[in-house]
């Protein structure tokens, strides 16, 4: 049931201000404009087919049968259905990334947004070719850190006196200019469904003798709540252990004393969609569905997370609902592509969306069928169109960070909320 009445709650602004796009910037149209306002610097040249094409899923079919062995198309979980049915594997970041360092395949078409499809590269062979259906599909929370602002906010920590008792840890929603900064300083990467197990690591990494009197400390980032929940929840810390760096802000917006005091330095960003979920929502599905059981992404904000029934990865939700008894009621915060799935795929069981206004990842959209049949007809024809590949230098350093993510011990299967 995904029904879409009055909204449960308001949607207040979000925590952090949102980035705006200067007035008069060119708008980026779908597969023909480079994007002026990020660090991708996305070309998406060509001719789409038109959505209306009724015979596009057959053309996709086609092409991917000509393809066979050559290609493997991997699909996150928040991709629409039109596109993640051609998907020969599907999953959430951290499983994407697994499956592309393992990849046989000349070819690897990944169905998500920009930054997975750089780390799939990152991880690739040198003879493969990463594919991004349309290269426009980008991640508001990855632009929200740039290169240039953590080279300032290391600045930062280092005249504070606290950068050699600081690891990095940089979520997988970042660029691989990010990753590359954090590989170089000793740190790693985290998905959701490991930054627990990361965010551990980190503190491990942190020499006992570092700096006299200076807490060990983590610098998460990008985003803030799934830094400060992992820290709280699961680590154990207390909110006033984490401080929030504001790179529009002189110094960050912090003190020299409290860098100095706080144990994780948490990045001030977000998810556009998580963000939006608001205490009063869990309030309101409790009384309109009694015996629910509420499921949030750990990207919700520590508010949310708090009154939620589990906290978990979209992998650790598709799970939790395969695993839930016929009749079950849950209601879920996160993508709507994904919730929407899940409520279709278990009909016995009353699956809803937490938020009822509808809240798709625009970017994780820009993905459709046209795109896809787009890239692989290209490919039917020896041309490997929108390849995403990383300049030697960054591919280095992101490469031992993302090689650092993947060989952690252990498995994590939620927050504790």
């Amino acid at each position: 049931m995904t029904t879409i009445t009055e909204p449960r709650g308001a949607a207040t602004t979000v925590d952090g201000s949102i980035p705006t796009i200067p007035a008069g910037s060119p708008l980026l149209l779908l597969g023909r404009r480079a994007d002026p306002a990020s660090e991708r610097g996305v070309l998406c040249p060509g001719d789409l087919p038109s959505p209306s094409d009724p015979g596009l899923p057959e053309r996709a079919r086609r092409a991917r049968t000509a393809l066979g062995d050559r290609v493997v198309v991997l699909g996150h979980h928040y991709q629409r259905d039109e596109v993640i049915r051609f998907a020969d594997a599907t999953g959430d970041s951290f499983k994407l990334a697994q499956f592309a360092a393992e990849a046989e395949a000349p070819h690897i078409v990944f169905c998500g947004v920009h930054f997975m499809a750089e780390s799939a590269s990152i991880l690739a062979r040198p003879d493969q070719t990463v594919i991004l259906p349309d290269l426009a599909a980008g991640c508001s929370m990855a632009d929200m850190a740039q290169h240039g602002q953590l080279v300032d906010a290391w600045a930062r920590l280092e005249r504070a006196g606290v950068a050699t008792a600081t690891v990095p840890l940089t979520y997988m929603n970042s660029t691989a200019a990010i990753k590359a900064f954090c590989g170089e300083r000793g740190g790693a990467i985290c998905t959701s469904s490991n930054a627990p197990r990361a965010m551990r690591w980190a503190f491990d990494q942190v020499r006992a003798d570092a700096v006299a009197g200076v807490a060990p400390k983590v610098l998460f980032l990008p985003d803030q709540h799934l830094g400060r929940n992992t820290a709280v929840l699961s680590l154990g810390l207390r909110l006033d252990d984490c401080v929030v760096y504001d790179p529009w802000k002189p110094d960050g917006g912090l003190s020299d004393d409290e860098l100095r005091a706080a144990s994780v330095v948490l990045w001030k960003g977000h998810c556009s969609v998580h963000a939006r979920f608001m205490p009063g929502m869990v309030t309101a599905i409790r009384e309109e569905l009694p015996g629910v059981e509420v499921m949030v992404h750990p990207e919700c904000r520590y508010e949310v997370v708090r009154e939620a029934d589990r906290v978990g990865s979209t992998g650790q939700i598709i799970r939790w609902v395969e695993a839930a008894p016929a009749g079950a009621r849950i209601a879920i915060a996160t993508e709507l592509n994904l919730v929407k799935r899940l409520a279709a795929e278990h009909p016995d069981k009353e699956v809803v969306f937490l938020d009822d206004t509808v809240c798709f990842c625009a970017t994780m959209n820009r993905i459709d069928l046209p795109h896809l049949v787009w890239v692989l007809e290209s490919l039917v024809a020896g041309e490997a169109v929108n390849e995403v590949r990383v300049a030697d230098d960054v591919r280095h350093w992101s490469r031992i960070a993302l090689e650092r993510m993947l060989s952690l011990p252990g498995d994590d299967t939620s927050l504790v909320a």
